[in-house]
């Protein structure tokens, strides 16, 4: 399975969420199937992902919140899977691309390559609910489930070792920190009231 193909099957379900993806790869190829003022490429963050989408979904909890994350990030960072799960936010769904490899940094291979699982360390960490996927069909499912369920959510996609040619996005870091506040803001903002007169 491959995650450029994940990312296109899921692509029209994100236009209401905020999304964050993790740097390199998982952010070049989302980009490439069209970007959106509600993508935020988090770059050189790496491990982060995670965080900065706990923090959005927990300041704006109106707002849906989808983390395209990777094996290597997750790695990274493992405290931030028992953080996800202490505040329990119920508008984030974490999808980990796992390629048990550090493709966007020269393709060593991650502790998934020999075993380590990362829904199961989700779960353990008390993430409510978790799921390992290998197959589109099985990621979209679990896509959508994630997102009727409100609950917070662990995908863990396995996905090939292969990427795009380059693994940076072609959209200035300022732009598009800026254009994402916007979009975030008016996302979050309450229903006008209109008063008759």
């Amino acid at each position: 399975m491959r995650r450029l193909d994940c990312l296109r099957a899921v692509y029209d379900r994100l236009g209401d969420s905020a999304v964050v993806t993790i740097m390199g790869a998982v952010a070049a190829e989302l980009q490439s199937i069209g970007h959106r003022p509600n993508f935020f490429y988090l770059q050189h963050a790496m491990g982060l992902a995670s965080s900065v989408g706990l923090g959005i979904a927990l300041s704006k909890p109106t707002v849906p919140v989808v983390v395209f994350d990777g094996d290597g990030s997750v790695l990274m960072n493992l405290g931030g899977l028992s953080t996800l799960a202490r505040y329990r936010p119920s508008n984030l769904v974490h999808v980990v691309f796992d390629n048990e490899s550090l493709l966007s940094v020269g393709g060593f291979p991650t502790a998934t390559s020999t075993g380590s699982d990362i829904a199961a360390m989700a779960a353990a960490a008390g993430v409510p609910r978790t799921a390992t996927v290998t197959t589109i069909a099985d990621f979209v499912s679990a896509f959508d489930e994630a997102l009727a369920a409100r609950d917070l959510t662990t995908i863990v996609a396995k996905v090939d070792a292969k990427g795009p040619a380059g693994f940076v996005t072609d959209l200035a870091l300022l732009e598009n920190r800026f254009e994402f506040q916007r979009w975030l803001r008016k996302a979050a903002a309450p229903p006008s009231s209109h008063s008759a007169s």
